[in-house]
């Protein structure tokens, strides 16, 4: 109270923090800077004594006080219905001078400042009209009205009305009566009460300086300001060969790297400060992860670009240059076991300080969140929906990470073994009249005033290529099934791989074909995969595919004849159901070791109506269906090349043979024997890596009830 213009008035300064002897100048803040906080700090204190007053008024009215009628909130009916005998002399603040001494005045203005000295004693502080006057108030037990003190030291403020309270000196304090009424104080309860508000104000009055304070630890005269910070725009857009810099993959980061530069781009995907002088950054990049070291050196990294990595918000991608580091003790939160000591930090793109979900929660597995809760210990687990609603963090988890990788090289090798065998990469049209294979459950549109559907799989056109003498053809595209199949293997929508080729002497060159391809395609897998299939099974635990050198082929009565000795009751002329493909799975795998199988030869009814039936035994047909782990991911068959049959055996499945007439005619071209399979891509990669459900190796997945994002 008795220098105002520097502390708040009920604040006690806070205590000094010990300087440092070795402090740079570039860490204190500037003049400017403290008058702005300065400036801030006034401002918090005159919000501070508002409330103590306002909270003090409040508490100042007594139910037994006598003299109640002379203070309070005026009713609006007294504001509403004044009548001339009502009126009474006011003084404008204005006119208030020495000359008014002793005399009885009433004025009206606002509050400017209200300051309360103490239970017997307030200031206020009354403007109007530009001019100011201070009127001071306390009561004692022979006190009986308002009185003004000419000689308090806030008299010098009617001779200088542009001074401001907060220049003003502290009033004395006033003579306690040994005879005052317990009436006007305010009780020991709220005393404290208010007292403890007042604490409460002070110590966010001294936090609120303490973050402005350290806001301005960044100084513009930091030697080494150009080593961190936020990349400008321009600098992303603008890029010339001349700029162009050598970068490291975090994959690629290794003891083999030991004390060399580096400079690598990624994730901020966890950031912890120690201290004012040190953090630690965890970089993600495409799956893999690295600890970066800040750590302040005088002349090579500053306090304030701690201060900065800090800061930067989770997700962020960021640019890191630094020396890499052999830790002595092996490194068990990331997959590198090497560290950056870090010499400059840029931030290339900010992320939103809260994400609808956390990178470690939804990297965590079933397995470790159970551990958790049995521990007690705090854990989320990200459910299924949630993930898909925010798929764009979800895929960047390791596993996913890995999931698509693998993704990517089944579709890889799938391309590069047909194209070694003489096949032609083709794409059909999705845009259809009628429908690919018959049925209702497509996806109807209108096409320019006709009705169309999304193609159920290119079966159709690549059988028209094929009579378009191509020979040998394959495709990857969408496939499109409307059909509402809410399991854990099916998709609206998925990426097929078809193919589709000539047949020489016996179906079983299709055959040879699915044997040869994907026994390389889980070899390849195995070898080139080995870090994508680790990371899979740290978030999704499971075993390798066990799979012949020569692929197992079953016919479906031997299949039905195991099932049977197994006590499962199957029709030897109908289709199997899922638990029956899983028991089959079962006992294949204790019979001849491989989880991958061939079962050909089915019922001709369960087929569709391009296939050849058999020739000796027109019931059967000669077709086949592949499994993995006891699910069929794979369906193929020789077609029926002559078009007299084929339209025999479409109107047997009841397809109207109109819709597909254009099909029908290609054949009576002369078409040679031809037969082909397709397979789900989403669905090979979900069986190999033993995962429970198909949306998880599905980008952006499309179900029955799902069409976004």
């Amino acid at each position: 109270m008795s220098n105002e213009s520097e502390t708040p008035s009920s604040v006690s300064d806070p205590p000094q923090p010990e300087q440092s002897q070795a402090e740079d100048e570039s860490n204190s803040v500037s003049k400017k800077a403290a008058k702005k906080e300065a400036a801030k700090l006034e401002k918090l204190r005159r919000r501070q004594e508002a409330a103590l007053a306002s909270s003090a008024a409040s508490l100042s009215v007594e139910e037994d006080d006598p003299l109640a009628a002379n203070y309070g909130d005026v009713p609006l009916p007294e504001l509403q219905s004044k009548t001339p005998a009502d009126v009474r002399s006011w003084t404008d603040v204005g006119a208030l001078n020495e000359a008014l001494k002793d005399q009885y005045v009433l004025v009206r203005g606002r509050a400017q400042t209200i300051r309360p000295v103490s239970k017997n004693m307030a200031f206020v502080l009354v403007h109007r009209s530009l001019h100011i006057h201070i009127s001071s108030c306390y009561s004692s037990s022979t006190s009986t009205g308002p009185l003004l003190n000419p000689k308090s030291p806030f008299s010098e403020l009617m001779s200088n009305e542009s001074e401001t309270p907060s220049s003003v000196s502290d009033p004395p304090q006033p003579e306690q009566s040994q005879a005052e009424d317990e009436s006007n104080s305010v009780s020991k309860k709220a005393a404290k009460k208010e007292a403890a508000k007042l604490e409460k104000l002070r110590r966010r009055q001294e936090a609120a300086l303490a973050s402005s304070a350290a806001s301005l630890s960044v100084e513009e005269d930091d030697p080494l300001a150009a080593n961190y910070g936020d990349v400008p725009l321009p600098e992303l857009q603008s890029k010339t060969p001349a700029d162009v810099r050598s970068w490291t993959d975090v994959g690629a980061l290794n003891e083999a790297l030991k004390d060399q530069y580096v400079l690598v781009r990624g994730r901020a995907q966890t950031i912890r400060p120690v201290s004012k002088n040190m953090a630690f950054v965890l970089v993600r990049e495409k799956g893999f992860t690295l600890q970066c070291v800040v750590t302040a050196i005088p002349d090579v990294v500053s306090r304030q670009m701690v201060k900065f990595v800090s800061g930067v918000n989770r997700e962020s991608i960021v640019d890191v240059e630094g020396i890499v580091s052999v830790p002595k003790d092996p490194i068990t939160g990331a997959t590198q076991q090497v560290e950056i000591q870090v010499r400059k930090f840029y931030c290339v793109n900010k992320a939103l300080p809260n994400l609808p979900i956390n990178i470690e929660d939804a990297a965590r597995s079933d397995i470790e969140y159970e551990k958790a809760k049995q521990a007690g210990e705090h854990a989320v687990q990200v459910h299924q929906d949630t993930r898909l609603d925010n798929r764009v963090i979800d895929i960047r988890t390791p596993a996913n990470q890995g999931i698509f990788r693998i993704q990517c090289q089944v579709g890889t090798v799938f391309r590069q073994f047909l194209l070694s065998e003489d096949f032609v990469e083709i794409h059909t049209p999705k845009l259809i009249a009628g429908s690919s294979e018959g049925g209702a459950s497509v996806f109807k549109l209108d096409y320019k005033g006709q009705p169309a559907c999304l193609a159920q799989s290119p079966q159709l056109h690549k059988q028209m290529a094929i009579c378009g003498d191509f020979g040998r053809v394959f495709e990857i595209g969408p496939v499109f099934r409307a059909e509402n199949s809410f399991t854990h293997r099916h998709l609206c929508e998925f990426t097929g791989l078809d193919v589709e080729m000539e047949i020489k002497n016996h179906y079983f060159e299709v055959m040879d074909i699915v044997d040869r391809l994907f026994v390389a395609m889980f070899d390849s897998l195995n070898k080139n995969c080995v870090k994508e299939l680790k990371a899979v099974s740290r978030q999704y635990p499971f075993e390798p595919l066990k799979y012949l050198r020569k692929t197992l082929r079953l016919t479906f009565e031997e299949g039905v004849q195991m099932l049977k000795d197994a006590g499962v009751e199957v029709d030897p002329l109908g289709d199997l159901n899922t638990e029956s493909e899983r028991k089959l799975g079962k006992l294949v795998l204790e019979k001849y070791g491989t989880e991958f199988y061939i079962l050909h030869h089915y019922p001709l009814a369960v087929r569709p109506f391009y296939t050849m039936p058999c020739y000796d035994n027109p019931a059967y047909s000669n077709s086949f269906d592949v499994f993995i782990r006891g699910e069929e991911i794979i369906s193929g068959a020789q077609r029926v090349h002559v078009p007299e049959l084929l339209a025999e055996r479409a109107q047997a499945c009841g397809i109207d043979v109109n819709t597909i007439s254009t099909y029908i005619d290609s054949f009576r071209y002369g078409a040679p024997p031809h037969g082909g399979f397709g397979v789900g891509l989403e669905r090979v990669v979900m069986l190999f890596c033993g995962l429970n459900n198909i949306r998880k190796t599905s980008l952006f997945p499309r179900d029955p009830n799902r069409i976004a994002p």
